[in-house]
C-alpha cells in the first residue's frame, strides 16, 4: 500500500492514465520533470497548524480586549474548533467524547472541600448532600471552567487527587467525599484530545485541512489545562470559561462535562468538571422533623481525642389519624383551595448520589512540593571600550 491508500498495481496504472490524459510532453522532452510522469518524486508536505495557533490567539485577545459577552468572533472559532468533535477519535481508538455514568468505567467521581473552622465543618457533616457538592450561585467562585456565580462541580478520580486539587492549606481539614454519577453523560476527554489523529488518501481535497485541525486540537489540551498563576486568574481563565459555556450549551450535540490531566498529583489521575446542568446532588432522605447534630471529637482522660461523629434524631412514628375530611369523607374544600407552591426552585435532574459511607476527613500536617531545581551561574567581567 501507498499514500494513496490502493495496491501499488492500481497505483501505477492510475498514474499511467493521468500521464497520457494530462501529460506535459513538451517539456519532459527537453528533460524537465513533469506533474504526472513516472519519473517524477514528491515529497510529503509537513502539517503546521500555524493558521489554527493564531486564530486561538486573536480568540483569547478578543475575549480580553474586545467583547466578553455575545462575542461572534469567540462563537465562530469555537464552533470551527469543535465541530464534529463528537465523531473524532484518538490513535488507539479512544473517542474524545466518552460516556460516563453507571456502567461506565467512570461511574464515580471524589469531591474535596476545605474547612478551617469547626462551625462550617459540622454545617458539612450534617448535610454532606448540601455542603460537599457544588456550591449555589451566590457562593461560586471564578473557575478554570466557570465564570463567577455559575456553580458547576469540580471533582476527581481518586481521593488524593481531590485533595491535592484544593490545595489545603497546613492545618486546615478537608473533607473528601464518593458521588455516584446516576445518570448518563458525555464528557470530552482532554487526555485523548492530545493524542487526536487523522488521516485519509493524500488525494482528498480535505485531508491538509483536516490534518492541521487535529494537530491543533493536540495542543488545545495544553492550552485549556496550562498552570495559571495567582492573580492572572481574571484574564487567563476567560478562554477556559467561553469554551465551558460553549461545550455547555452551544455544541452539538452539547456535552455535560469535561476531563483533564491533573496539574496536582502525578500518574494516569484525571480532574472532572460537570457542568451547571449536571452538577445537582440528590437530597439525601429524611424524614420531617428530623434533627442533625454533628462533633468533631471527645474529651477523654489522656486528652481530646479527634472524633467525627453524626447523630440524626428522627421523630417518632404518628399514630395512625384519618386523613383531613369534610362532611360525608371527602376532602376539607378549604384545603384543596390552598395554593400548592413548588418547594424546590431546582428544576435539574439529579446528576450524583453521595455516598454516606465514604465520608473521610483528611487533617493536613504537611505540604511537599515536586520542584525542578536549576543552578544561577554569576560573572563578573571588566567593561572595555572598544575602538572602531
Amino acid at each position: 500500500m501507498n499514500s494513496a491508500g490502493m495496491p501499488e498495481d492500481a497505483a501505477q496504472d492510475v498514474q499511467t492514465i493521468l500521464d497520457a490524459e494530462y501529460g506535459d510532453f513538451d517539456s519532459a522532452m527537453i528533460g524537465e520533470e513533469t506533474e504526472f510522469c513516472g519519473n517524477s518524486y514528491y515529497e510529503q508536505k509537513g502539517t503546521s497548524d500555524r493558521a489554527w495557533q493564531e486564530e486561538w490567539s486573536a480568540f483569547e485577545r478578543s475575549l480580553k480586549t474586545e467583547a466578553r459577552f455575545f462575542s461572534r468572533t469567540a462563537a465562530a472559532h469555537l464552533t470551527s474548533v469543535f465541530k464534529g468533535i463528537e465523531g473524532m477519535f484518538a490513535t488507539d481508538g479512544t473517542p474524545l467524547v466518552i460516556d460516563a455514568g453507571p456502567g461506565t468505567s467512570l461511574s464515580a467521581i471524589y469531591r474535596a472541600r476545605v474547612f478551617q473552622s469547626d462551625d462550617r465543618l459540622v454545617a458539612a457533616l450534617c448535610r454532606p448532600d448540601q455542603q460537599l457538592g457544588s456550591p449555589p450561585a451566590s457562593l461560586a467562585t471564578a473557575g478554570r471552567m466557570n465564570a463567577r456565580g455559575i456553580s458547576v462541580f469540580y471533582g476527581a478520580n481518586e481521593p488524593r487527587v481531590a485533595v491535592a486539587e484544593v490545595r489545603p492549606p497546613v492545618g486546615s481539614r478537608v473533607a473528601v467525599a464518593r458521588f455516584e454519577i446516576i445518570r448518563y453523560l458525555r464528557l470530552l476527554d482532554l487526555t485523548a484530545l492530545g493524542a487526536v489523529s487523522e488521516g485519509g488518501s493524500v488525494f482528498d481535497p480535505g485531508l491538509a485541512a483536516r490534518m492541521e485541525r487535529a494537530m491543533f486540537l493536540r495542543s488545545l489540551s495544553q492550552h485549556i489545562t496550562r498552570p495559571v498563576m495567582p492573580g492572572d486568574e481574571g484574564f487567563d481563565y476567560l478562554s477556559t470559561q467561553a469554551i465551558a459555556d460553549f461545550l455547555a450549551t452551544e455544541c452539538e450535540p452539547p456535552v455535560d462535562g469535561i476531563v483533564f490531566p491533573s496539574a496536582q498529583a502525578a500518574g494516569t489521575v484525571l480532574n472532572v468538571v460537570l457542568f451547571h446542568k449536571a452538577a445537582r446532588v440528590e437530597a439525601i432522605e429524611l424524614p420531617g422533623g428530623t434533627e442533625i447534630k454533628a462533633t468533631t471529637g471527645q474529651m477523654y482522660e489522656e486528652g481530646w481525642e479527634l472524633e467525627y461523629v453524626v447523630i440524626e434524631e428522627v421523630p417518632a412514628e404518628p399514630a395512625q389519624t384519618d386523613s383531613p375530611a369534610g362532611d360525608g369523607g371527602w376532602p376539607d374544600p378549604a384545603s384543596l383551595a390552598e395554593p400548592s407552591m413548588p418547594r424546590d426552585p431546582d428544576f435539574r435532574e439529579p446528576t450524583l448520589r453521595i455516598d454516606m459511607e465514604s465520608i473521610k476527613i483528611h487533617v493536613v500536617r504537611r505540604v511537599e512540593f515536586e520542584t525542578d531545581e536549576h543552578d544561577v551561574r554569576r560573572y563578573r567581567w571588566v567593561k572595555q571600550d572598544l575602538d572602531f
